[in-house]
C-alpha cells in the first residue's frame, strides 16, 4: 500500500522552472521549432496560401518531389560504436574554399515574396554560418545588395541565360565585380514546368490585388502590410515583367541553350563554374568536358519535369564516372541534416537546400532562416556522432546505403512526402 505525504517546499523548488516570458511571439514559436517540418507548419500559417504553395509545390502531380523525399527517407545508416565523438568537424572544402557545413543555401526565385527581408536575410545568415549562398537570376534583391548584406560571406550567382546574351554578360560581369566566386548555370529549364498549385491559386508575380487575395489578406494582414509598405517587389537582375510564374519563366528562359553556351561561360567567367540541373551520367560527363568545375545533380526541386530522375540515386554512378575531374553536388528533397550526411557518404561533395530555409524565412524572416540553419547544423552534428564519425571528410559509402523506398511513405514530420519536400 502506497503511503502519501505532503511535499516539503524544498522538494518543490527544483520542479518550479517556468519558461522565460517573451513578448516576441515569432521568437517564441521559432524557439519551439524542433525540425524543418515545424518551420513548414509555421510558414503555412503565416504566409498567404498562394505564396506558401509557390514555395512548397512542384510540377504536375509532384511525383518527382515525392520520389526524392522517399529516397532520402530510404537511407539506412551503418554506425560504428565505441568511438570518441565528443568533438566533430562539420567543415568541408567545396569548390576550393572551406564551408563550415557540408551544405549551401540554394538559389530561389523572388525570395522577397516569402518575406520582405528576402535574399538579404538569407545572405546575412549564410555569412554568419560560414556557408555559401547562391543568388538566383530571378532574385528580388540586386547582386550588389546581396554582397553587402552578406559581407564577409561567400556568394555564388545562379544564371539563367536570357535570349539576349548581352544581358547574361552584364550579370556575369556584375557578379565578378561584386566578389562572387562561383557561377551556377541552370540547364533544366528550356520551358517552365506546369506548377498546378500556382495556376489554381491564381498566383501572379508580383502578387495582384484581387477578390481572392483580399480575402486571403484578411487572414494574413502582416504579410500584406509588409508587401505594401516596403520597396516594390520586382526581379532585380532582369526586366522580366509581370504575369503568372509560367509566363515569366517562358519569357526569361532560353530553349536554345546548348553546350556551346557552357563553353562560352567557361571562357567568360574567371571563377568556379557549376552546371545545375544535370540528370544523367552522360550529361555529367559532357558538361565536365566542356569545362565545368562541378555538376549539381538536380531536378529543380521537382518543379520542372515530373517523373524526372531522383538526384540522390545519381550520386554514386556520377561520382564513379567523373572521379576527380569535377565535384558532385546534389539537391532536391533535402529537409534534414541526416539527408546532407547521407549525400556526402554516398559521394557528393556537398548538398544544397532550398525549401528548408524558405520555410524558416516565411515563418520568421532572418530569425527563421537562422533557426533553419541551426536545426540542420544540429542534425548534421548529431548524425555524425551517432555514426561514430568525427569529420564530414571521413564519411564513406559504407556509412550509408539506399534501401528500396516504399511508395507513398510518410514524411518524417507527419503528412505525405509530396507536400513536405524541398530542394
Amino acid at each position: 500500500m502506497v503511503r502519501r505525504r505532503m511535499p516539503r517546499p524544498s522538494e518543490l523548488a527544483p520542479l518550479l522552472r517556468p519558461a522565460p516570458v517573451t513578448l516576441d511571439r515569432t521568437a517564441a514559436h521559432l524557439a519551439r521549432a524542433a525540425s524543418i517540418g515545424d518551420l513548414r507548419r509555421l510558414a503555412r500559417r503565416r504566409a498567404p496560401r498562394a505564396v506558401f504553395d509557390y514555395t512548397d509545390g512542384a510540377a504536375e502531380d509532384e511525383l518527382s518531389l515525392r520520389r526524392a523525399r522517399e529516397v532520402w527517407a530510404s537511407v539506412e545508416f551503418s554506425p560504428t560504436v565505441l568511438r570518441d565523438v565528443s568533438r566533430v568537424d562539420t567543415g568541408r572544402d567545396v569548390l576550393g574554399k572551406r564551408s563550415a557545413l557540408p551544405f549551401a543555401l540554394a538559389p530561389t526565385g523572388f525570395t522577397r515574396m516569402m518575406h520582405t527581408s528576402g535574399e538579404r536575410a538569407v545572405a546575412a545568415v549564410a555569412a554568419e554560418a560560414g556557408i555559401p549562398y547562391a543568388l538566383s537570376t530571378m532574385g528580388s534583391t540586386t547582386i550588389e545588395g546581396v554582397a553587402e548584406a552578406g559581407r564577409g560571406g561567400r556568394h555564388w550567382f545562379q544564371l539563367y541565360l536570357w535570349k539576349d546574351r548581352s544581358v547574361a554578360h552584364e550579370l556575369v560581369s556584375r557578379a565578378a565585380a561584386a566578389g562572387y566566386d562561383t557561377l551556377m548555370l541552370t540547364v533544366d529549364t528550356p520551358v517552365g514546368g506546369n506548377r498546378r498549385r500556382d495556376a489554381r491559386n491564381g498566383l501572379s508575380i508580383p502578387p495582384a490585388l484581387s477578390l481572392r487575395t483580399l480575402v486571403d489578406g484578411a487572414r494574413h494582414p502582416r504579410w500584406w502590410f509588409d508587401l505594401l509598405t516596403t520597396e516594390p517587389l520586382t526581379f532585380e537582375s532582369l526586366a522580366a515583367g509581370g504575369g503568372t510564374p509560367l509566363e515569366v519563366i517562358n519569357r526569361v528562359f532560353d530553349p536554345a541553350l546548348t553546350m556551346d553556351d557552357v563553353a562560352w561561360l567557361r571562357e567568360t567567367w574567371p571563377g568556379k563554374l557549376v552546371v545545375k540541373g544535370v540528370q544523367s551520367v552522360a550529361d555529367a560527363r559532357r558538361v565536365t568536358d566542356a569545362g565545368a568545375d562541378a555538376v549539381l545533380l538536380s531536378n529543380h526541386g521537382g518543379r520542372q519535369l515530373d517523373r524526372a530522375p531522383v538526384p540522390a540515386e545519381l550520386i554514386e554512378p556520377v561520382v564513379q564516372e567523373l572521379g576527380d575531374d569535377a565535384e558532385v553536388l546534389v539537391d532536391t528533397g533535402i529537409l534534414h541534416g541526416g539527408d546532407v550526411v547521407a549525400a556526402v557518404a554516398l559521394g557528393a561533395r556537398a548538398a544544397l537546400v532550398g525549401r528548408a530555409y524558405l520555410y524558416g524565412l516565411m515563418a520568421g524572416g532572418e530569425a527563421g532562416v537562422r533557426r533553419a540553419v541551426e536545426i540542420l547544423r544540429a542534425e548534421v552534428e548529431r548524425t555524425l556522432q551517432l555514426l561514430g564519425v568525427t569529420r564530414v571528410d571521413d564519411l564513406r559509402p559504407e556509412h550509408a546505403r539506399l534501401r528500396s523506398p516504399i511508395t507513398g511513405s510518410a514524411h518524417p514530420d507527419g503528412g505525405r512526402a509530396a507536400g513536405a519536400g524541398g530542394r
